[in-house]
């Protein structure tokens, strides 16, 4: 995929701007048109790029296939470009490059707060807060706040974890922040976290998650697709979008998977990253072309 000429200009602008004018990033943020959140047919699209905050950079096969800022600022910018593309959730370094190249004019601007749970790392169920808080979000003009809530039984890490989401939960709902939890049942194994897929797993996850805080007023779900997602829906009335995950071998099976989910009562779009933007055939626009008429048909 190469970048367009003018991208490769403006990408000239962001550095000059980040090493002489720090203060352009606020401006940026302050000058963006902003929307509601909810408006049209109600559904929301919305890409991911949070994953290299927390030391996730591998896409399939590819390690460090997040690794080039570059190469996903021209991706981010060629779905973010697609009309039904509603916003992009990331962490402060990349919606401020977002921000800056003037890519978040009429989009739902989304802040992710927890990344300390670095991949791999011994500490990674004490998934620490160290992305955005619910001050500097309400100061900037983010419109939505994401936080990833793995519930490991067996390391004491996630108490931590979960007392510090049902914080931001709290502090949410006082700023009147829409805040998306994003919730698994974990384990390790091997020396590496992995999430429980299975529909009673995520269920369980779901009324963990969903009684945190002083108030539900703002939260919302960010859930996996799995076998028996009726059942899955029918554990919550909180407004829930579905995460595509890093997506299987066949991606007609995965999107396939999406339609059917998208029509459960409650769900109210999409929420996905490196599936789209890193597809097997490298066409990102035509990958994202198809999750957005999922979420809007009547594009």
């Amino acid at each position: 995929m190469t970048a367009p000429a003018d991208i490769a200009l403006r990408f000239d602008t962001l550095r000059a701007l980040r090493a002489e004018r720090p203060e352009a990033v606020r401006e940026a943020h302050a000058e963006r048109a902003r929307r509601d959140v909810i408006r049209g047919d109600g559904r929301l699209f919305i890409v991911a790029a949070d994953h290299p905050a927390r030391g996730a950079l591998a896409v399939g096969g590819e390690a460090d296939a997040m690794a080039d800022r570059y190469r996903l600022l021209e991706r981010l910018t060629e779905a973010l470009r697609h009309p039904g593309v509603d916003g992009v959730l990331g962490t402060p370094d990349i919606i401020d490059d977002l921000a800056l190249l003037g890519l978040l004019d009429d989009k739902v601007v989304v802040g992710s707060m927890n990344r300390g749970g670095l991949r791999g790392a011994s500490f990674e169920m004490d998934d620490r807060f160290t992305g955005y808080d619910v001050r500097s979000m309400v100061a900037s003009g983010i419109d939505f706040a994401k936080v990833l809530l793995r519930v490991n039984l067996a390391d004491s890490g996630t108490a931590a974890t979960l007392e510090a989401a049902a914080r931001a939960v709290t502090d949410a709902a006082d700023a009147h922040l829409p805040i998306m939890l994003e919730p698994f049942m974990s384990r390790w194994v091997d020396g590496r976290v992995v999430n429980d897929l299975t529909p009673d797993a995520v269920i369980l996850s779901l009324a963990i998650a969903a009684g945190l805080g002083g108030s539900s007023a703002y939260t919302w779900m960010k859930l996996p697709v799995v076998p028996d997602m009726e059942r899955v829906m029918a554990a919550t009335t909180l407004p829930t979008l579905l995460l595509g995950g890093e997506g299987g071998d066949d991606p007609d099976e995965t999107f396939a998977s999406w339609e059917d989910a998208l029509a459960l009562p409650g769900v109210r779009g999409l929420t996905v990253g490196r599936t789209l933007l890193y597809p097997p055939d490298g066409d990102v626009a035509g990958a994202v072309d198809i999750a957005a008429r999922l979420v809007h048909p009547d594009l």
